[in-house]
């Protein structure tokens, strides 16, 4: 999390005064959300031995030099997750974090592949993970749709088959995605599962451009026909690249927090987003594996706000685009629109 000042500013007191900009959060893996007081939590429940002896000792290792330490760290964790109650509780626990951070709507990811590994069937995890949604909008007061995503690094016929197993479950899940180690892993590679997610009616989404090079974005849009791109920082090196991105208007999903942490930008005063936004690129903000990369969704708002310099009306405009970017039917998307206007 972002450092505060010892000082504050007037105009940063006052801002900190003030509810959160309403906002959809669209790139949230909800197994980077594990905190190590619920990992801590959940072993002792499940008779887990994690390798740290202590809270802080596990925070010490969230130190990354890049996408695949981090995800060493992060599948090693899941090991704490067993059971429909431990879905059902990782997903309420960021639910309460995220109305803190003024979310209204949440998109969330997760990873069957990295659980049916481990002996946990598909259906506890969706189940599980059901059951914090389904009472969100009443306790929370977020809305929530449900991405599956398919491990990049994991092979095309793992990924179909994971598909498969999810069809009894396809009416609680709004779109496809694709994550993990993305070097190596081009999109082209998983382009039967997406065909597949289109025909049954599913939105698709893919990360591309964050490690991987444009190509990859230029991959998930037209060999998987992808709705949004997830990260796609790198599509700047690309002029043809970002003119379609902008004619378009393909919303890309960026996390500002994680890019610094996993080394994609070696300091967040150096992040393109404020260039994405010139170039009229339909960005959004968005926290990614928030447990891990030191900040949820308003956590990041601040974080670009204080490191880029960026004032009310351009924090307002990355609100309304994560509306604008989100699965919702239009007369919802209105309402949401209205309360950051009126914010």
């Amino acid at each position: 999390m972002p450092s505060t000042p010892s000082s504050p500013s007037a105009a940063s007191a006052a801002s900190a005064a003030k509810p959160p900009l309403p906002k959809a959060e669209l790139h949230l893996h909800i197994e980077g959300t594990l905190e190590p007081g619920l990992a801590f939590a959940l072993a002792e429940r499940n008779g887990v031995t994690l390798p740290y002896a202590t809270e802080d000792a596990l925070r010490r290792a969230y130190s990354f030099a890049d996408l695949q330490s981090f995800l060493n760290l992060y599948y090693a964790l899941m090991a704490v997750l067993r059971t429909e109650d431990d879905f059902a509780d990782l997903a309420d626990a960021y639910l309460a974090r995220a109305r803190e951070q003024g979310v209204r709507h949440a998109e969330i990811f997760f990873d069957p592949q990295a659980h049916t590994a481990r002996g946990v069937p598909i259906g506890t995890v969706i189940r599980g993970l059901a059951r914090a949604l389904d009472g969100a909008q009443e306790t929370y007061g977020i809305s929530t749709r449900l991405i599956m995503c398919f491990l990049r690094d994991e092979s095309a016929e793992s990924a179909l088959a994971t598909f498969e197993a999810a069809r009894p479950y396809l009416d609680r899940i709004t779109a496809v995605g694709l994550d993990s180690a993305e070097v190596g892993h081009p999109p082209s590679k998983f382009k039967e599962v997406y065909a597949l997610a289109r025909e049954a009616g599913l939105k698709c989404v893919a990360h591309a451009g964050e490690e991987g090079p444009p190509a990859y974005v230029w991959e998930a849009l037209d060999v998987l026909g992808v709705d949004r791109i997830d990260h796609g920082v790198r599509s700047m090196e690309d002029e043809a690249l970002v003119a379609r991105l902008v004619a378009d208007q393909v919303p890309l999903t960026v996390c500002p927090l994680s890019n610094v942490r996993l080394r994609v930008i070696d300091d967040l005063a150096d992040h393109p987003l404020p260039a994405m936004l010139d170039a009229g690129l339909l960005v959004t903000v968005n926290s990614d594996d928030p447990a891990y990369f030191g900040g949820y969704a308003d956590d990041n708002f601040t974080a670009v706000r204080d490191a880029l310099g960026l004032d009310e009306d351009t924090l307002r405009t990355l609100a309304r685009n994560s509306f604008l970017a989100a699965f919702l039917d239009e007369a919802t998307r209105a309402v949401y629109l209205q309360e950051v206007d009126s914010h």
